[in-house]
């Protein structure tokens, strides 16, 4: 919705102008109370966090501020067809004070919005405020050349009009029509500089959004890779596996139906060896969903799959989770296939005879820490199995860390958004 009304031949009409400058002064006028008092609250709050009463009062005091600016991001849109689309970091709904202060300060939208209140109490409430000066400032002009200037006996300034008598006045009538002329051409612009000031301030940099747009095409692309790669993983797996074993169970039944008259005692064996194929045709599939989700996982949840997965590893492996309730089961499965890849790399690579595993949630994350007491050296790069953790973490919006110096102990750390 545009700020100005236009007629067939595509010129602004008198409408969209007096629509413009009306909304200008209702911006102006009942804006620059809201914006001054959420600068003075957010200051006064954020000082009163040392003592420990800005620890309850700031996050309400933000959320006000919040509310305040995403109004302002409905009316440029509305009113001037400028988007500001909101950034903010979300919040855990369980989170205590301390959490949800820290978490908001830690936002960059939140300092975004801080930033933008003053200007907005400033050359906001300047540009919001010139639309409706430049319609109703030519009135005053033309009531001084029909009789006003006569109240005021020692003259009056008109912009840069002197006006001491009937002839000056009419002075100050036609440097009013010059600037109701103006005023057809600019109102409604005007109002858009107001909105496109806000955006400058308040919307995310576009330099950042670019970034995440970058990330996430290439998140995008190696969670399509892996998905793929997963599913030729598993029709090799079948292929080669269960369906070879099934395969040779069927022609095992067709010759055991041939001998069963003929020679009972061979067909016997081949019934035990057909019994045997079909046993290790189930384990292998069994090991190929536990591949894809583990039941435990499904079941228990990610401390009790991460427990049961230490309990295989031929390394001493200790488990601590503190995890209240439960994740989205596609974090899960990220976090516990993540943490399954780094305890394999600790096994095969790191030399070490101890691990420890670290499972916790904090700020809305899901944080996972494999520490070993091996040689060290470990890193992220082109053929680490480190790699593909990244990759897989990156699809989640997760992050990866390693810390692991020459001579040991190597930490890696794995954080996921989760609500």
């Amino acid at each position: 919705m545009t700020t100005q009304t236009k007629n067939g031949n595509g010129r602004t009409t008198g409408r969209g102008i007096g629509l413009a400058a009306v909304r200008g002064l209702a911006l102006a006028l009942l804006c620059l109370p809201g914006a001054v008092l959420c600068f003075c609250l957010s200051l006064v709050s954020m000082a009163l966090i040392p003592v420990g009463v800005g620890i309850v009062t700031t996050p309400y005091v933000l959320m006000g501020v919040r509310a305040f600016a995403n109004s302002r991001r409905v009316l440029a849109a509305e009113w001037g067809g400028v988007r500001i689309p909101p950034v903010y970091r979300p919040l855990p709904e369980d989170a205590n004070p301390w959490a949800r202060t820290f978490g908001m300060l830690r936002d960059p939208a939140t300092w975004r919005d801080l930033r933008w209140l003053p200007v907005d109490m400033t050359a906001g409430f300047v540009t919001a405020l010139l639309p409706a000066v430049l319609l109703l400032y030519p009135l005053e002009g033309f009531a001084l050349a029909i009789g006003l200037w006569r109240v005021f006996p020692d003259g009056y300034w008109y912009g840069f009009v002197p006006v001491t008598g009937q002839a000056s006045a009419f002075g100050a009538a036609a440097l009013g029509l010059v600037l109701l002329f103006l005023a057809h051409f600019l109102t409604p612009r005007l109002l858009g500089v107001h909105f496109r000031l806000t955006r400058a301030v308040l919307g995310g940099d576009q330099r950042e959004l670019a970034e995440r747009v970058r990330v996430l095409t290439e998140t995008r692309r190696d969670a399509v890779d892996a998905s793929a790669a997963e599913l030729r993983r598993i029709e090799r797996d079948l292929h080669d596996g269960a369906q070879a074993r099934l395969v040779a169970v069927g022609m095992d039944l067709g010759t055991i139906e041939a001998l069963l008259d003929k020679d009972p005692a061979q067909a016997k064996e081949l019934i035990a060896q057909a019994r045997r194929s079909s046993v290790e045709a189930l384990s292998e599939l069994r090991e190929l969903v536990r591949g894809i989700h583990p039941p435990v996982l499904a079941e228990r949840g990610l401390g009790d799959a991460v427990r049961a997965l230490a309990l295989r590893l031929p390394v001493a492996t200790e488990v601590s989770v503190d995890l209240p309730g439960r994740a989205q089961a596609p974090v899960e499965s990220a976090a516990y296939f993540a943490v399954s890849e780094v305890l394999t790399n600790a096994v095969k690579h790191s030399g070490a005879d101890r691990i420890w595993v670290d499972l916790h949630r904090a700020d809305g994350m899901l944080r996972a820490t494999v520490t070993d007491n091996g040689k060290g050296g470990a890193m992220i790069g082109a053929g680490s199995g480190l790699a593909g953790v990244e990759r897989r973490l990156g699809t989640f919006d997760g992050v990866l860390a390693v810390s692991s110096p020459a001579g040991g102990p190597t930490m890696v750390t794995m954080e996921i958004p989760c609500a």
